[in-house]
């Protein structure tokens, strides 16, 4: 990697703004730019060719399994035919995935030098997993600015509403029925397989003042562009980001009138529940654990809630096909705009790690 002297600043979105570089009640003293005086200039400018090395890397992969998928319908044998089809799905869901991270670090603007190479290629690799760029984009810089802020983090925060709530009741009898191994089980695979397409469709598990606007209702969603979730000035964006998702509907509807909707689905379908499964356990993981505070506002601090994520180690799986993301994640929160591969490069004895 080629170091260079003038390093990218972090976008607007993902930049700390004023009114939250209070410095750190749990670490003293420490604010966020003494958190960037220890990081490497030279970590702040992602580096193209390893950009290029995982889309192509990873579009090839996506590519080359889906001509072995085309070859798995000449099997006679149908337990064969079907153990193949599930490895397969498993597999390629571990490489969308990817993708998704990808296009995920093109919103922060860590991929590119250029903010339109970042939105472009963002823009392009989520429309294929059927995720609205933009929209998610927006919604998610508030998840930093406000990472584990109890009113206005997006995600994952946890209810102390009052009693009489929907979703109170539904945790509370979710509590309750925990012990039945039936309903457990159904309540972890729509968890997993739904919790990301309900968060798109009705921003579930936000905070109630995560939006710009009024958040919560039946029409707060990302695919609604007069959602409180967004400003007057991204709704063209949200149409946008819809209208990619359109498209690749329409190429999997041509698909399939060649190849068949069952081909379809087993070529697609399930990798792409796969992806939901795992982007609901990585965030889960990176954002709840017992000892992961969720701060009241008058305690929040910018870099307490950075500080308050959990970094994990995947092994194999963690660094090369989700390209490190889940064991580099509190640096992620409080520098965005690092790519992953610059997070590698940090020292783990930092002071603000400690």
């Amino acid at each position: 990697m080629t170091p260079s002297h003038h390093p990218r600043e972090p976008s607007a979105s993902d930049r700390p703004q004023p009114d939250k570089m209070q410095k750190s009640h749990a670490t003293g003293n420490l604010d966020i730019r003494d958190i960037r005086q220890t990081i490497p200039k030279h970590c702040f400018n992602p580096s193209l060719r390893l950009t290029l090395l995982h889309i192509v890397s990873d579009i090839s992969t996506i590519l080359f399994l889906f001509f072995l998928e085309t070859c798995i319908p000449l099997i006679d044998n149908a337990p064969i035919r079907w153990a193949l089809w599930l490895t397969a799905g498993f597999i390629q869901g571990l490489v969308f995935t990817g993708v998704w991270i990808l296009a995920h670090e093109c919103g922060h603007g860590a991929l590119f030098q250029s903010r339109v190479s970042n939105d472009s290629v963002g823009f392009i690799l989520h429309s294929l997993l059927l995720v609205p760029f933009f929209s998610w984009k927006y919604s998610h810089s508030r998840h930093h600015r406000y990472a584990n802020h109890m009113e206005k983090d997006t995600a994952f925060v946890p209810d102390v509403g009052k009693q009489s709530t929907w979703r109170w009741k539904a945790t509370r009898f979710a509590g309750v029925a925990e012990d039945s191994p039936i309903l457990a089980l159904i309540f972890l695979v729509g968890h997993q397989i739904l919790g990301w397409p309900m968060y798109l469709l009705f921003y579930v598990t936000s905070g109630p003042q995560s939006g710009l606007g009024k958040t919560k209702g039946f029409f707060q969603s990302h695919f609604n562009p007069q959602s409180g979730i967004f400003s007057s000035q991204e709704h063209s964006y949200v149409l946008m980001s819809n209208l990619g998702i359109l498209g690749m509907l329409f190429a999997l509807w041509h698909v399939a009138q060649t190849m068949g909707y069952s081909f379809v689905f087993l070529a697609y379908g399930i990798p792409y529940l796969w992806v939901n499964h795992w982007i609901v356990a990585i965030t889960f993981l990176h954002h709840t654990h017992e000892s992961v505070p969720h701060y009241k506002p008058s305690r929040w601090t910018f870099i307490d809630g950075a500080l308050s994520t959990v970094d994990r180690d995947f092994g194999f799986i963690g660094r090369h096909f989700f390209h490190g993301i889940i064991e580099f994640h509190v640096i992620h929160h409080l520098f965005p705009c690092i790519a992953v591969e610059e997070s590698k490069e940090l020292p783990g004895n930092m002071e603000w790690q400690k």
